[in-house]
């Protein structure tokens, strides 16, 4: 699914090089129709659902690949450490990783990545895409970008439409209107369509007048910015304020939280794109998908012979067109067609392939009912590592942790509880009060209640053990860090 040979750029590709084309991703959804694997703590695009890579790493290739600009993605804060290792384990070194404080939709988001790149190059070319989306036909995009990135240098604000394949409700949709005089292939925009009813999105088909839109953007930072003076001053105003109040610690830039709040929740389709003079898009035939439900998933992956398509540990006998995926325990599914099964540590999912959109219902009426599940994982992902629960009782829990070669935890006590860790993999340094021990395999340390410690594998594997917490209070938030690597509170 990735481009990972890079050769030609598209900038090279153009008569005017003068600029350079720079990959912005947006990586704030939570992708909750493809639940229980996506989750607002880990969300659809960490997850390899297409390919051995994750969909934030196959888009970050795409970007690199096609452009000569080092990429900018902007991102939910607390998943800053997810996204710079993802990007580090395909050797994306240079991105600039841009925090947002609170989600506040897109608009917002390519804001703050306009202003930034406006400040020392307002005629660069930003390239906005989503972090989870799949591209199957990238040997097409080059040519397409290109033009795309031409007409966006003559001042358009450009969206890619992709070719309907059939009448999807789950998009929204553009109307095509007169070709852009000297710029083939690059069309005025009539108008948008918000997502359909069946009917409609039959119909749209039936003309070959309308497009999907993909939420992809070609734009010069310059333009953006003077289009949301003009339609968004709010959203501008803030955003302004909160990149020039930014602060930064380690590869991180931290949007000043106070301003950027004061700017309106509002997409980048409601705040510019459907009241600009200056719409264009393209039409694009790339094999995209959001890879919004467990349908569209299905449908962009490799099948059996029977139409199903399978991974994890999965069994089936007698089914056809099922979408069938286990991250834990055996799944076996018998004499059933067109199901949906979706097995995690700690949640089931088991829907029909027509209701696959409903899904997003199941996690409201989770999250109405205050399920841990709705939101989180069992495994927890951290800067270090990564922990997970294993059983629970009245005043007990324990958990698995995992710590990566060379990291360390905070330097930290806790109030409400004392802890047993018992090492069954690597070696650990643990610091205990005033002193420091090696804990090897098989080996165990008690820390009693309020003692100050810190855990560091000096390894060059990863660190395994078992921790064994018991008190009356065991919620994460009974920590208090007294150092820490990673600029947490």
């Amino acid at each position: 699914m990735s481009m990972l040979k890079k050769s030609s750029t598209v900038s090279e590709n153009l008569p005017d090089n003068t600029n350079p084309v720079i990959p912005v991703i947006l990586s704030g959804g939570s992708g909750s129709r493809l639940w229980p694997v996506s989750r607002k703590s880990f969300p659809k695009q960490f997850w390899p659902l297409l390919s051995q890579q994750t969909l934030l790493q196959e888009t970050a290739l795409r970007g690199v690949s096609c452009t000569v600009g080092a990429p900018i993605v902007v991102c939910n804060q607390e998943h800053r450490f997810i996204i710079a290792e993802q990007l580090r384990e395909v050797g994306i070194t240079d991105a600039r990783i841009v925090l947002e404080p609170m989600g506040r939709n897109s608009a917002p988001a390519i804001a703050a990545a306009a202003l930034l790149v406006a400040e020392t190059d307002p005629n660069a070319v930003l390239w906005i895409m989503a972090a989870d989306a799949a591209i199957s036909k990238p040997e097409n995009l080059k040519d397409v970008l290109g033009r795309g990135v031409q007409a966006a240098r003559e001042g358009h604000i450009v969206t890619f439409g992709m070719t309907p394949t059939r009448p999807d409700t789950g998009y929204g949709y553009i109307r095509l209107g007169p070709q852009l005089a000297g710029i083939g292939g690059v069309y005025q925009v009539s108008s948008f369509i918000e997502k359909p009813d069946a009917a409609r999105a039959e119909e749209m088909l039936g003309t070959r007048e309308y497009l999907w839109n993909s939420g992809m953007f070609l734009f010069r930072a310059g333009t953006i910015i003077e289009e949301l003076e003009q339609y968004a001053p709010d959203v501008l105003a803030a955003v302004r304020q909160s990149v020039k109040e930014q602060t930064r610690d380690a590869d991180f830039i931290r949007l000043n939280p106070t301003y950027f709040s004061e700017s309106p929740d509002i997409s980048i389709d409601y705040a510019v794109a459907e009241r600009t003079q200056h719409a264009a898009v393209v039409p694009a035939d790339l094999g995209w998908s959001d890879v919004g439900s467990w349908d569209a998933l299905w449908e962009l992956s490799e099948k059996d012979e029977d139409g199903n398509v399978t991974s994890g540990d999965v069994f089936l006998s007698h089914s056809r067109n099922c979408y069938v995926r286990s991250d834990g325990i055996v799944a076996a599914v018998s004499g059933v067609d067109d199901l949906i099964v979706v097995v995690t540590q700690d949640a089931v999912l088991v829907s029909h392939r027509d209701h696959a959109q409903d899904v997003k219902q199941v996690v409201s009426r989770l999250e109405a009912a205050g399920r841990p599940e709705a939101r989180t994982h069992n495994r927890n992902y951290r800067p270090w590592g990564f922990y997970e629960g294993l059983t629970k009782g009245d005043r007990f829990q324990v958990k698995r942790i995992v710590v990566d070669p060379g990291r360390k935890l905070s330097l930290q006590k806790h109030f409400h509880r004392a802890e047993h860790w018992v090492v069954v993999e690597g070696t650990a340094i643990v610091t205990r009060d005033n002193e420091e021990h090696m804990v090897r395999e098989n080996e165990s340390i008690y820390l009693p209640l309020g003692s100050v410690h810190r855990l560091l594998n000096p390894g060059r594997i990863p660190l395994t053990l078992i921790e064994v917490q018991s008190g009356p209070y065991l919620g994460e938030d009974d920590i208090v860090r007294i150092e820490d690597d990673y600029a947490r509170v």
